[in-house]
């Protein structure tokens, strides 16, 4: 301890008087802020209690401006409530009277859409009475189609089929005498039809024997090569057929060089025009026409008016005849219509003098008309331009009648 004395004695001794009076300095600077600092902190502490007397004075202030507004808006609440009351009140009367005028016109609305509604639902009732009797021909007509398609599985009956719509076609578009069905030509063959022509020119052949067997061959094909096979049979039919009406049909002088391959449906016509241009080609090059039921229907109304043409021309004479016999009629029509011109233009002469004299009548009643009366002691002397009118007495005065003529 006396050691750590003595050092303490030496280090304090060796600290010069410079540098003690250098922290005696800094000691006082450090009170001096220290004293800066509690005067500040005072000022402070001032200025906070008034900013807060100031602020506590505004709220004040503001707390009372507050009530006075609270008790204003209790003022302006407890007046809108009462009109909110008053227009609730009269909203809730029109929203009643527009309830019950709603529900009249609903409870209408709703007695016409019930009327309105059987009259539909009896209308409906009416159509599927309707649908029921097409359903039952629509049930018919499918009989009639697996009729059909019995026909058209045999062959014998599909070419009579054929056979008979050609017929048909043939004999709606000519008269009797123009054709003639399965004849017999020189060489033994037996054509569908022939047509005569006029002038005495070569019949007109007619075949109606399809080969429809590969046509449906094709139909009936389930896979591209099946039906390749089936497509180079029917040009094979095709071309067998049409070889033979060039050699049976085509007579020199008997029949026409041309002759017509019936096709009984439009469609097989068109794909065949589509399909199959070597076989129509071919067709062409021996002279035989491939002709579907509207070709042939046209055909047949341009022979029809070929052969009316021909008539006209052999009754020729008996046309003139006719002709001039007109021409005599119309010649006394002329004269009589000439005739009585004559006697309108009369009479029209007669109705325009007529009109003459009636319009005289009504120019003299209407001067009647303006007649004048004056009293007997009050008359006016007369105008020295006017005519002399004559004068009629009686109890009531003196009538007196001016007669002026404009003619």
């Amino acid at each position: 301890m006396t050691s750590h004395s003595e050092s303490l004695t030496l280090s304090l001794g060796s600290i010069s008087p410079a540098m003690l009076a250098l922290a005696g300095g800094a000691f006082a600077a450090l009170i001096l802020l220290a004293i800066v600092l509690l005067l500040r902190s005072a000022g402070l502490r001032r200025e906070q209690a008034e900013e807060a007397s100031f602020r506590a004075a505004e709220s004040e202030a503001r707390m009372a401006e507050l009530l006075k507004i609270q008790a204003e808006m209790q003022g302006r609440i407890t007046a809108m409530t009462e009109v909110f009351g008053a227009r609730q009140s009269e909203l809730n009367q029109a929203i009643n009277q527009r309830l019950d005028g709603m529900s009249q016109r609903m409870s209408s609305t709703i007695t016409e859409q019930t009327k309105s509604t059987h009259e539909n639902l009896q209308r409906l009732q009416e159509r599927l009475a309707v649908i029921d009797a097409a359903q039952n021909n629509i049930q018919t007509l499918a009989k009639d189609v697996v009729g059909l398609q019995a026909i058209l599985s045999n062959k014998q009956t599909r070419g009579a089929f054929g056979q008979s719509r050609m017929e048909t076609i043939i004999a709606d578009g000519l008269p009797m005498g123009a054709y003639t069905f399965q004849p017999t030509l020189s060489n033994g063959s037996r054509p569908d039809c022939t047509i005569r022509m006029p002038n005495d020119a070569p019949a007109l052949v007619i075949d109606a024997k399809f080969p429809l067997e590969a046509w449906n061959a094709i139909r009936d094909a389930g896979s591209p090569e099946a039906g390749k096979i089936a497509s180079q049979q029917f040009r094979r039919d095709m071309d067998v057929h049409i070889r033979d009406i060039s050699e049976k049909y085509l007579i020199q002088g008997e029949t026409q060089d041309t002759a017509f391959l019936f096709v009984p449906s439009e469609s097989i016509f068109a794909e065949i025009h589509e399909n199959f241009e070597p076989v129509v080609q071919k067709a062409h090059r021996s002279r035989i026409v491939i002709v579907s039921p509207s070709l042939l229907m046209l055909s047949i109304q341009v022979i029809q008016a070929v052969l009316k043409d021909q008539r006209m021309r052999a009754q020729a004479h008996l046309i003139q005849g006719e002709v001039a016999l007109l021409m005599d009629d119309l010649g006394r029509l002329d004269e009589r219509v000439r005739k009585l011109q004559g006697h309108f233009a009369m009479a029209q002469k007669d109705i325009d003098m007529v009109v003459t004299s009636a319009d005289k009548l009504t120019k003299r009643g209407a001067k009647i008309e303006a007649l004048e009366f004056e009293a007997g002691g009050d008359g006016k002397p007369a105008r020295d331009n006017e005519p002399a009118a004559k004068s009629v007495e009686s109890r009531t005065g003196l009538l007196k009648l001016r007669v002026v003529d404009e003619e």
